[in-house]
């Protein structure tokens, strides 16, 4: 039977008995408004980024809500002996950065979102460098992909990870047990851009929505306020 946007059982199996008992023990969960992920069709996962870790114990949340995460990597992994295979095996979309063929990751993005599957994008490109820890400005790729395939855009933040394990640290920090939070927001309207050309104003802004989306989840589950204006890196 096809499973065209799911892995082979072989990896299926092989990547849910190794992760979920290991995010298990590692976090505690405290997962909100799961029900608001569409359970069919192709639809991004705009998620805010803050450790090594964070992909894994998301993509642990996605599998608990009925999606196979669809997750974008860097190249080089799809090169690493016996992990290239892993990553390909999981249905993994390669990015190339700084190259001619950086294009390439958001065209195999779109055919991954017209055969039904749900991909997870950071859109901030690397773990926030906020002094604060919130979501930094991001970049366009998710909006351009959302924008030409039409897919919904379902804005996640989560707190916790950097608590496991911070950023440009290489040892997780077990003890205490950390607890692992998630919120979903619903789609963000992206309906005042369709049409539009696809100029940079567009894009930067439809980015900014979806970034002002997952901030606002993410300030739900700290109890906090977010900055008026995100982090930007770039200085601008």
């Amino acid at each position: 039977m096809s499973r065209p946007v799911r892995p082979s059982r072989f990896w299926e199996t092989l990547a849910v008995v190794i992760v979920k008992p290991l995010s298990w023990l590692l976090v505690k969960k405290d997962w909100r408004h799961g029900e608001r992920l569409p359970r069919k069709g192709g639809v991004i996962i705009a998620v805010n980024h803050l450790s090594w870790t964070d992909p894994v114990l998301i993509s642990h949340f996605l599998f608990n809500n009925g999606r196979w995460p669809v997750i974008l990597a860097k190249a080089a992994l799809f090169r690493v002996p016996g992990l290239g295979a892993a990553v390909r095996g999981l249905l993994a979309i390669p990015v190339y950065r700084g190259s001619s063929e950086a294009a390439k990751s958001l065209s195999d993005g779109a055919q991954r979102l017209h055969d039904g599957a749900a991909v997870l994008f950071y859109p901030e490109g690397t773990c926030t460098r906020d002094p604060g820890l919130w979501p930094m400005a991001g970049k366009t790729g998710a909006a351009r992909l959302a924008l030409e395939s039409g897919a919904p855009v379902i804005p996640v933040a989560h707190w916790g990870a950097q608590e496991l394990l911070p950023y440009g640290e290489k040892w997780p920090r077990l003890f205490p047990r950390k607890t692992f939070r998630v919120s979903v927001g619903p789609p963000v309207d992206l309906t005042k851009y369709a049409g539009k050309p696809m100029h940079a104003d567009v894009l930067r802004d439809a980015t900014a929505d979806i970034m002002a989306a997952i901030t606002v989840q993410l300030a739900e589950l700290r109890g906090e306020k977010a900055p008026e204006t995100p982090y930007d890196p770039a200085g601008r």
